[in-house]
């Protein structure tokens, strides 16, 4: 099972401290707009070789779209020993939240 926040806590999160965060949409999703302070790393480049781009004592709050590729994301690097954090209803949720 893996860690689960919504949109809301990390709003709170965000507010409170720096995080990594990371935006799994592709570059064009990305360049029309993403959640402040978000990387962009590309589920495939991420799943590829996250070694390139994670840390093993570090903690990661990953987002796609509307959650369901980032939690299918947070599995497989969960099983690989990363701690990631998926962000439930994604960017979609994020703007309505962030309103």
């Amino acid at each position: 099972m893996i860690r689960e926040i919504d949109t809301y806590q990390l709003i709170k999160l965000i507010e409170k401290e720096p995080i990594n965060l990371i935006d799994i949409r592709d570059n064009y999703k990305f360049s029309e707009g993403s959640i402040f302070s978000a990387r962009s790393i590309p589920s495939n480049f991420l799943l590829t070789n996250p070694d390139d781009y994670l840390e093993r004592e570090e903690t990661y709050y990953i987002f796609c779209n509307y959650g369901t590729t980032s939690k299918r994301v947070c599995e497989i690097l969960a099983k690989r020993g990363y701690h990631v954090v998926n962000i439930i209803g994604g960017y979609t949720s994020y703007l309505e939240d962030s309103k």
